[in-house]
């Protein structure tokens, strides 16, 4: 049985650039729109079957209350490059489905 790849949704609060990146390297990944609200975003990329990938807090907070989502990944704000956030996505991508990310959060870049 084949398994699902990973799709990628960045917020607002990520580079495009990341976004570019991945889809140059065939890697599905699109962005959410400016100004949604943090719960929006996390809804729209559920429906889309999509791993939320944030700096921001809010998400992590979303999902401790217990809101399905399909995947988040949370970087510490401000810590990485655009280079870090693909070689990461990538790695992702590479190693994991996304029923494996099904309701997982995954932190990266932990503070040194």
């Amino acid at each position: 049985m084949a398994t699902k790849p990973v799709r990628f949704y960045l917020d607002e609060n990520l580079s495009p650039e990341i976004a570019v990146q991945l889809r140059q390297l065939g890697i599905d990944c699109i962005r959410g729109t400016l100004g949604t609200e943090d719960s929006e975003h996390l809804q729209r990329a559920t429906e889309l079957g999509r791993v939320v990938c944030t700096e921001d807090d809010d998400f992590t907070k979303l999902a401790a209350r217990g809101i399905k989502h399909a995947g988040i990944i949370k970087g510490e704000q401000n810590r990485r490059s655009i280079g870090d956030w693909v070689k990461y996505l990538r790695f992702i991508h590479a190693i994991c489905s996304a029923d494996e990310l099904t309701n997982e959060v995954l932190f990266v870049f932990p503070v040194d």
